[in-house]
């Protein structure tokens, strides 16, 4: 009996997330009647407390807040434009040099912010005008920058590491760690794809047939001016995390630290955007550990009624096993990314995974690598595409349209399925450093 009414609770979430309930509040609703009809009302208000004490009171969740805030002062400090700048000059001569450039300047801007849709904000506005000026088509410029984006949320500090790391129980630093390899993998296969869409399918790329960059004198000077602020916060943040001299919570301390002096530095820092970034971090801290908090109970729900260990009996004893579980759960994690967003596609799956995973030995570092990847891949694809429209909104241009976008990502996504068939293969990818 309790196996069934897991069964109705996951419908009933489900059902109630389609007429347009927020996820938070379905999931605790939905929990709360799980509970009341398992056991009574008394144990679902005493969980419901317990749940919000044991979920929000851990010092490990002071780290989002302090990685949000160090992310919106390095976006508003400008950083972006300069790195991008720097990659600009040193890859000018190179084919596609610009498309590269951006990927690059994407990869290291993702290390110091950890949130996709920032990068894909601040490069709609930075990459697209100067690649559009130089010839390329502005499907392909905005389709370059909606792909690149999506390492923000692969490449450390990255925020749905946190929440995994969370959900799964795991380390934070070892789900950072994790994602350093496959972001790589997956930056590089971004390159090869420009280098081949440039040979093979110039129409797509360039608009003119004038598209050389213009060989401007490269200042080193200059470049290693831009850089210096970038490689400085990647190091204090990165390198003080990996270097085993801060924990997650302290160096998203020291990485705002620095970001608030970089913005101050240049001026770009006003009080009232200061006031607006605290009240934005404000408003993105709650509303995930809301999230958090929610998909807890759920979990626990879930784990009441046994149904997460039935489900797992029935798949891996049944023909699919191990594995076939493993590609149906990706499939339906990109299925969701059409619809809904990142976080709220963890917080459903993965209280009725992660048990199935457990049951089939599969290495939770690893499968946290494929969850993130997967529902990264729901970023760039229709109807909800969320970098898309962030991206459209940003540009601000009528001639661009969401439709345009959607085609020039569309070779990126080709490249991310790629590299999750590669991680899925050569688990080692992601679990080399984690594991050390």
């Amino acid at each position: 009996m309790n196996v069934e009414i897991g069964a109705l609770a996951i419908a009933a979430l489900v059902i109630l997330i389609y007429f347009g309930l927020p996820i938070g509040i379905s999931m605790l609703l939905v929990s709360f009647s799980g509970v009341a009809f398992i056991r009574n009302d008394t144990v679902a208000m005493r969980m419901i407390g317990q749940v919000a004490n044991d979920s929000l009171r851990e010092y490990l969740f002071a780290v989002v807040p302090l990685f949000v805030l160090m992310g919106l002062l390095v976006t508003v400090s400008g950083v972006g434009k300069d790195t991008f700048d720097v990659f600009e000059r040193m890859l000018r001569r190179v084919r596609a040099g610009l498309g590269i450039a951006t990927v690059f300047a994407n990869a290291v801007f993702a290390s110091i912010t950890g949130i996709s849709i920032a990068s894909a904000s601040v490069f709609s506005r930075v990459a697209v005008p100067e690649m559009t000026r130089h010839g390329y088509s502005k499907r392909f410029s905005t389709g370059v920058v909606a792909g690149s984006s999506v390492l923000g949320m692969l490449i450390p500090p990255s925020l749905l590491m946190i929440v995994y790391a969370v959900l799964a129980e795991e380390s934070v630093g070892r789900m950072f760690l994790a994602g350093i390899g496959p972001g790589i993998l997956l930056s590089l296969i971004f390159c090869v794809t420009i280098l081949m869409l440039a040979t093979w399918k110039r129409d797509f790329v360039f608009d003119r047939v004038d598209t050389e960059e213009i060989a401007e004198p490269v200042s080193v000077l200059r470049t290693v001016r831009l850089a210096l602020p970038i490689l400085s916060l990647v190091l204090l943040v990165l390198g003080g995390l990996y270097g085993g001299f801060l924990n997650p919570t302290e160096a998203g301390a020291v990485g705002a630290l620095g970001a608030l002096v970089i913005a101050l530095a240049r001026k770009s820092l006003t009080g009232r955007v200061f006031w607006n970034l605290l009240v934005e971090t404000g408003q993105i801290t709650v509303s995930v550990l809301f999230l958090i908090m929610a998909a807890t109970f759920f979990s626990r729900m879930l784990a009441m009624s046994g149904m997460p260990q039935a489900l797992a009996d029935t798949i891996l004893g049944s023909s699919i096993g191990p594995y076939g579980f493993l590609v149906l759960f990706l499939g339906v994690v990109i299925l969701l990314g059409c619809l809904i967003d990142s976080i709220s596609i963890m917080l459903i799956m993965l209280p009725i995974a992660l048990p199935i995973a457990e049951a089939a030995h599969f290495d939770l570092i690893w499968f946290g690598v494929l969850t993130v990847v997967a529902v990264e891949i729901g970023l760039l694809t229709p109807p909800f595409g969320l970098s898309v429209y962030t991206i459209k909104s940003a540009l601000g241009d009528d001639d661009v349209t969401v439709g345009d976008i959607f085609r020039g990502a569309l070779p990126f996504v080709g490249s991310m399925i790629v590299a999750l068939a590669i991680l899925i293969a050569v688990p080692s990818i992601s679990t080399f450093l984690a594991r050390m």
